[in-house]
């Protein structure tokens, strides 16, 4: 049997035992519309696809996840009560929110957040919509209290300018999509030889999701398997997976969440996905 017949032999047995992980935590999805009742606060980079709790509740039995993680989208700003209103809608997933704050958010409200279901706050650097990066260390300063992270949604560029910062931050830090490295550069690529730094550090983490962002390929996604098996080696306790449902600012074809977890099933055994799909998230966002 051929390396490529061998991986499309995994592929379709991980998918039949998708639903054979309990606990399985996905730890970045987005909820839109109606727009009637939550208008966009900002100007809009992309167009936000309808996505309904009911349909993200359809998605996680296809994809038997137990434990979900909304987080708050560039489109509402700083108004967090689309995905604070998704959370009770979505029956039979337990979660959690990351949400976007105002420079002068008050104790009482983080206080509120919390007891509602939030566990972090998220910086964009890549499009509006968020907290300025100025505010990075003051807001990691405050959140320390409720055991809270910093979410960074960054690019190649950013997350290189940013390093000394995240490193020297006082609560853990997550990235985003790995800082959408570019796939066919390898794991020497400047962006990601930062990831690793980062994560050497013990605070950091980051999401293995969303890498038709990456330039690489569906529904295989090959050349990703060399900054997975990276990532593996410098720091399995700290990797998160992530559907990042329902694809917003994607070109082409919608995405099928289930290409990148067959990728994964046949890039690491169970014990691993256990960890990265299980553990990990429990230990981060508080998953009892």
């Amino acid at each position: 049997m051929s390396c490529q017949e061998e991986r499309r032999t995994v592929t379709r047995s991980s998918q039949a035992s998708f639903k054979t992980m309990p606990g399985r935590t996905d730890t970045h999805f987005h909820v839109f519309g109606p727009e009637a009742r939550y208008p966009y606060r900002t100007e809009l980079t992309y167009a936000p696809p309808a996505a309904t709790p009911a349909a993200y509740m359809a998605l996680a039995e296809r994809l038997g996840i137990d434990r979900a993680v909304i987080v708050q989208a560039s489109v509402y700003g700083s108004d967090n009560s689309r995905q604070l209103d998704a959370m009770r809608e979505i029956a039979g997933v337990e979660t959690r929110a990351v949400v976007v704050v105002d420079p002068d958010v008050s104790d009482e409200e983080l206080d509120e957040l919390h007891h509602k279901g939030a566990r972090g706050v998220r910086f964009i650097a890549t499009r509006p919509g968020s907290l300025p990066l100025a505010q990075l260390e003051r807001i990691a300063s405050r959140i320390r209290r409720w055991g809270w992270h910093v979410a960074l949604m960054l690019d190649g560029r950013s997350i290189v300018a940013l390093e000394d910062r995240l490193q020297k931050l006082p609560c853990p830090f997550v990235i985003d999509h790995l800082a959408d490295p570019d796939a066919q550069k390898g794991t020497e690529q400047p962006a990601f030889q930062a990831l690793l730094r980062l994560l050497r550090s013990g605070n950091c983490w980051t999401k293995i999701s969303a890498p038709y962002h990456m330039n690489t390929a569906a529904p295989a996604y090959d050349e990703l398997e060399p900054l997975v098996e990276a990532l593996l080696a410098e720091a399995p306790d700290r990797l998160l997976w992530a559907t990042d449902w329902p694809h917003a600012a994607t070109h082409g074809p919608t995405p099928d969440a289930t290409d990148l977890l067959s990728a994964l099933y046949s890039w690491c055994d169970e014990t691993v996905l256990t960890k990265i799909m299980v553990r990990n998230p429990a230990a981060l966002y508080g998953f009892g």
